[in-house]
């Protein structure tokens, strides 16, 4: 096994002031933890698949010592929902998507239509910078630049069913944002973007098999546990799940989600509105269906 050193030397720049001082909280929290993180160790070496994963995301390691994930998670849970994300990877997808995915390649989802000349697109995508609200992402991006994602993690849910679990909803961060997204939204025939990006998340957790989805509220996340004021949430989770169809569980933390959206009859469409409603259920049936014509291709047979 990798010393806790070595370890922590994979994870931090501890050339920057800010790395090194959590490089030496991370050595603090391993020795604290040692058996746990023994045990999380030889789980992650014991194919060669998932030691190449833990090469590739040393995060797994990390992930368990921070208060990351949603609010009040503990160490063991951490711990398993980094063991039960990788282990559904890995049985349900062929490996070299796993490892391009924790390679930080773009794979692309669905390929859109161009806006002002750029290419408006989705992809499945993971950097350690997301590593805070969960463990793979999907993304919508204008070219390169990231505009809308979901982060999540996949686990049982106490019933047991393989899940979907939402740490977080991001939007863009440029300069033009608003004028950005009032163009993309009239490309899709009125439908907002951030609808778009969690029915490309719902039809991805269909695709992984998944039996739920469950997002977390602003009450569940992970940075409540932070006492700092400025750490206000620019979106409300929480009305923007009930507003997708969400309900509330018996964990505040948490609400459920549809894994199929909802759509309305042409019945209920005002006569004005069916071309455009026409058009935009078109333009998801077409994602649906360019989704699971790249999973038929990622699944392990």
């Amino acid at each position: 096994m990798q010393s806790y050193r070595s370890l922590g030397q994979q994870i931090y720049d501890i050339r920057k002031t800010r790395e090194a001082r959590r490089y030496y909280v991370f050595l603090l929290r391993s020795i604290f933890n040692r058996g746990r993180l023994n045990s999380l160790q030889r789980h992650f070496t014991s194919t060669p698949l998932l030691t190449e994963i833990q090469k590739l995301y040393p995060f797994v390691y990390e992930q368990p010592t921070r208060a990351f994930f949603y609010n009040k998670s503990t160490f063991d849970e951490r711990a398993e929902i980094v063991k039960q994300h990788m282990n559904y990877m890995v049985k349900v997808l062929k490996p070299e998507v796993v490892l391009d995915i924790y390679r930080e390649k773009n794979i692309p989802l669905w390929e859109g239509m161009d806006i002002d000349g750029k290419r408006f697109w989705a992809c499945i995508y993971y950097e350690p910078g997301q590593r805070k609200e969960g463990i793979l992402s999907v993304m919508l991006r204008l070219d390169e630049e990231p505009l809308y994602q979901i982060i999540f993690w996949i686990a049982p849910d106490k019933a047991g069913d393989w899940s979907m679990w939402i740490g977080a909803m991001q939007g863009p961060n440029m300069d033009d944002a608003k004028e950005v997204i009032k163009k993309i939204t009239k490309s899709c025939h009125s439908y907002r973007t951030k609808n778009l990006i969690l029915y490309i998340a719902q039809a991805v957790a269909r695709e992984l098999g998944l039996k739920r989805i469950y997002a977390v509220t602003n009450y569940g996340y992970y940075a409540n546990n932070h006492v700092r004021v400025d750490r206000k949430l620019k979106t409300s989770f929480s009305d923007f799940w009930t507003e997708a169809g969400g309900a509330s569980t018996d964990d505040k933390r948490f609400d459920v989600l549809p894994l199929v959206e909802k759509r309305k009859s042409m019945e209920e469409v005002p006569t004005r509105k069916r071309a455009v409603y026409r058009r935009r259920f078109a333009l998801l049936d077409e994602i649906d269906n360019a989704i699971k014509d790249v999973f038929a291709d990622f699944r392990n047979r």
